[in-house]
């Protein structure tokens, strides 16, 4: 795998567009030499299961490494005026790793001369390649969590969190890693009967890696759906206290997950408090004794699957929940599910195995069978040999995928759009040639494979399915370190390690509490990603007390020693650390494709030397940000995200030279001074756009913000951070656009709303947020017809009257109602909308709730779909 990692990353450096520009003659021929070589090693790597040639894998790596080692040097000379652009110099410099590929293809040559009939036409890995492909056969229902054998827990557990005591009672579930205890806790969690029964609904993790902190936040979140950074500026003990005085009152029910120590539990358990009205906390850990002193009383153990209930699962994961399987399956199915022990969580990696990489034939079972008898066998921690399975049998695209979850820590949940950056980042991913997908598109259906096959979790899902979040469980992360140490893939430091013990690696996650000066004399100068969430062991100024928790770091040699080391950095991500101003030595790290930095002020003008700069991440804790000139000089831009407003300038450098930006995706911050149609025509390929007015706004002038030219726009969200007199008239979108959000605007009349969304034919998301607008009815006539939404969203509006049919909303599915006080009721008609598959009310008048009750049951009356209703804190007495 490391060889293949290797090969992909070196193809696509010689594939980037600017080679041809540098190298010419004999310079190029030798780039040409190297690329022919690299493409033989991927194809050999990708369809060869000679033993004898995985012997090669290491000598491989090393020669294609150092090959790219001088390529890159070569790039950077030549950028810094360093070297002789057409000179003899380089082609001497190219000669020995030239050799050296010519020397290493040549033995795998021989050695598959030798032995052609060791060939197999069709290897391991081939057949998970051409299985990874979606098959139409597969039921719908395996993308949902398919469960055996809880159904007689859920009732134990319903029974206990409605049971009839009046004091707050610690309800536990107890049992082995992976066996269900999440799963039944959230069963319990979207139980309706449950749902209806309390009034406040909390989920907090703990894991291992225990933060007070963030439970609070976490809890809080649940609680009033708020940003984190609402209360970055309240310690510990007051975010506390908000916690248990939000739980005061409401009927609560709280879910610890997956608590490790009798000391974590004694530190959260005094923020849940006991008012005798029937609240429960839900407590699921991995520690009988912990349970037990959470609650002595009737602590639930989860047992292990019956050989029933474990084929059955495997079966349903496999073959949805149809009744009918291959008959001639069942008997070697059960032998597989046998094998599993009764663990869902190996039940479950073992069925995306066989849903996936192998055909559904008696033979290929067979030999999971016989191939997971052994790895079982052969390891202590019986999981992690399941799970090794499902990794060696991944094709090679895919392995550096998975394995790179490992770069972040446990319980780490990395949005969607971040990890196909960091993958592209990282070389990861190379299109075909002459594919017309992206390579965010080939990344995304990596991530669906690798999700099919149940080795990364899709934790958050948009409306349409998407998967907005990922994780991976505990388990899987632990082999996705093990392997990657012993495949020289990456190295995670979460121990100190002494110069005797330099790694030679090439990607670093520093996860640990960690001594900067002495990770940049440890660490090689050919690291390629740095990836750090721990503070790191620097000088900072205390006196600084913007941030309480976290260390303000000020500039300092050892600052600029570790970054100018490392000049092959392609990945940098530094989380937790904020710097007092942009450090300006990263500027200088030419390779650079992916940057997440904190810092204070501005950005510098030196960012414009990053010319292969792909991401942008930067945290600014300041008011605005001011963009430099230079930025646009950045053509392979295409993502930046910025958290305060930022004015962006004018492209336009001198009276005659207008730059742009043309592969930019995605602006996240943007201020809205800075919307004016000579940047919007400078970003043509925009898809997606955040706009953040500044805090200080008294000035600011209205314009039109006519946003046509953005052709290719498909999400924009509009944010002031407080009420701001913007006229919704004064919006020109792009008939391309999808998904609409806009939150704290008024000075605007609902007729506005109508009059200009209705011109969208393409808009399937409407979110209309903290909007005020000057009148209280939303009347929409038989004209106003949102030809494509499929999602609307109205959350603390001060909406009183509502008169709609389902001829305004012909293909609505799900209508989201928030903290509308003052709206009486829904549109009758809405039950006649066929498509509508549910209705969602959050703290909405009884006169709102009580239509909804109404439209479910004409619904149901009229012999539609059944309709979900979910109301959540209600104020009826019902």
């Amino acid at each position: 795998m490391a060889a293949y990692t290797a090969v992909i990353s070196l193809l696509r450096t010689l594939d980037q567009p600017y080679i041809s520009e540098l190298f010419h003659g004999h310079t190029a021929n030798a780039l040409d030499s190297l690329r022919a070589t690299a493409e033989y090693f991927q194809n050999v790597l990708d369809n060869t299961s000679n033993e004898k040639i995985r012997s090669f894998e290491e000598d491989i790596r090393v020669v294609v490494n150092e090959a790219e080692d001088v390529v890159e040097m070569k790039i950077s000379e030549i950028i810094k005026g360093d070297s002789w652009t057409f000179g003899i110099l380089q082609h001497h410099d190219m000669l020995p790793v030239v050799e050296k590929m010519d020397t290493t293809k040549k033995q795998v040559m021989e050695i598959l001369s030798h032995d052609a009939d060791q060939i197999l036409e069709l290897t391991a890995d081939s057949l998970i390649g051409a299985s990874s492909r979606s098959d139409p056969m597969l039921s719908d229902h395996l993308k949902d969590d398919i469960v055996q054998g809880l159904d007689g827990d859920l009732e134990i557990i319903d029974k206990r969190l409605r049971g009839p005591t009046s004091y707050l009672d610690i309800v536990t579930i107890s049992g082995m890693g992976g066996i269900g205890k999440t799963t039944l806790a959230k069963k319990a969690y979207d139980h309706l009967p449950i749902r209806y029964h309390f009034d406040i609904f909390v989920w907090v993790t703990i894991s291992q890696e225990f933060g007070y902190r963030n439970v609070l936040l976490e809890a809080l979140h649940c609680i009033s759906k708020k940003n984190p950074k609402d209360y970055d500026e309240m310690n510990d003990n007051e975010l506390a206290d908000l916690v248990q005085k939000s739980l005061k009152g409401p009927r609560y029910l709280v879910v610890v997950d997956d608590i490790w120590s009798r000391d974590v539990w004694d530190s959260i358990s005094q923020i849940f408090p006991n008012r005798n009205n029937g609240s429960r906390v839900l407590l699921t850990t991995r520690e009988t004794d912990v349970a037990i002193y959470a609650n002595t009383s009737n602590p639930h153990k989860m047992n292990l699957l019956d050989l029933d209930n474990s084929w059955k699962l495997l079966r349903d994961k496999v073959f949805g929940l149809e009744p009918d399987h291959p008959p001639e399956l069942e008997e070697i199915g059960k032998t597989i599910a046998g094998k599993c022990q009764g663990l869902p969580l190996i039940i479950s990696v073992i069925a995306g195995h066989l849903s996936k990489t192998v055909p559904k034939t008696l033979e290929s079972w067979k030999y999971v069978a016989q191939t997971l008898s052994e790895i079982i066998a052969s390891h202590p921690n019986k999981c992690l040999g399941v799970l090794g399975l499902s990794y060696h049998h991944l094709p090679n695209r895919l392995k550096p995928c998975f394995l790179s979850m490992g770069d972040f820590p446990e319980d780490f949940q990395v949005e969607t759009w971040r990890l196909i950056q960091l993958w592209i980042a990282e070389g990861f991913i190379r299109t075909s040639s002459g594919s017309r997908e992206s390579s965010e598109e080939v990344a995304k259906h990596y991530l669906e494979d690798l999700i099919s096959r149940n080795l990364i979790m899709a934790r958050k899902k948009r409306f349409n399915g998407e998967v907005k979040v990922c994780g991976i469980h505990d388990l899987l992360r632990e082999f996705c370190l093990i392997e990657a140490e012993m495949t020289k893939f990456m190295h995670v430091v979460r121990t100190p390690f002494s110069p005797a013990q330099k790694p030679y690696f090439r990607r670093f996650s520093i996860q640990e509490y960690y001594s900067l000066e002495n990770a940049y004399k440890l660490l090689p100068p050919v690291a390629r990603s740095i990836y750090c969430f721990s503070y790191l062991g620097l000088p900072f100024e205390p006196h600084i007390k913007l941030l309480p928790i976290l260390p303000i770091y000020r500039h300092d040699p050892i600052i600029h020693g570790f970054f100018s080391c490392f000049n092959h950095l392609r990945v940098l991500v530094i989380f937790p650390a904020w710097f007092r101003s942009f450090p300006l030595v990263i500027t200088k790290l030419f390779h650079l494709r992916y940057l997440q930095v904190q810092f204070f002020r501005n950005i510098p003008e030196s960012i414009s030397e990053l010319l292969n700069l792909r991401t942008l991440i930067c945290d600014g804790y300041s008011l605005e940000i001011t963009l430099p000139r230079k930025i646009w000089m950045l053509k392979n831009l295409r993502y930046i995200r910025l958290m305060a407003p930022s004015y962006l300038p004018s492209p336009r450098i001198d009276k005659n030279l207008v730059t742009g930006m043309p592969n930019l995706e995605e602006f996240f911050g943007l201020c809205y001074s800075s919307c004016t149609n000579e940047v919007f025509s400078s970003i043509p390929n925009l898809k997606r756009l955040t706009i953040n007015a500044p805090l200080r706004v008294n000035n600011v002038p209205y314009h039109y913000l006519d946003m046509s030219s953005l052709r290719k726009l498909e999400a924009f969200k509009l944010s002031w951070r407080h009420i701001f007199a913007m006229p919704i008239q004064r919006f020109v979108f792009p008939t391309s656009l999808r998904k609409l959000t806009l939150a704290f605007c008024c000075d605007f009349i609902w007729e506005d709303i109508s009059s200009t969304l209705i011109m969208l034919p393409n808009l399937e998301e409407l979110k209309l947020k903290c909007c005020r607008a000057e009148d209280d009815l939303w009347r929409l006539t038989d004209k106003d017809i949102f030809k494509s939404l499929k999602l609307l969203l109205l959350s603390k509006l001060n909406l009183k009257h509502w008169e709609a049919s389902s001829v305004n909303f012909p293909y609505l599915k799900r209508l989201v109602l928030k903290n509308c006080y003052l709206l009486q009721e829904i549109p009758t008609d809405f039950g006649e909308i066929c498509t509508l598959e549910s209705i969602e009310l959050h703290d909405c008048t009884t006169t709102a709730e009580d239509s909804v009750r109404n439209i479910k049951q004409e619904r149901e009356d009229m012999g539609y779909n059944i309709l979900k209703v979910y109301i959540h804190n209600s104020h009826s007495k019902l």
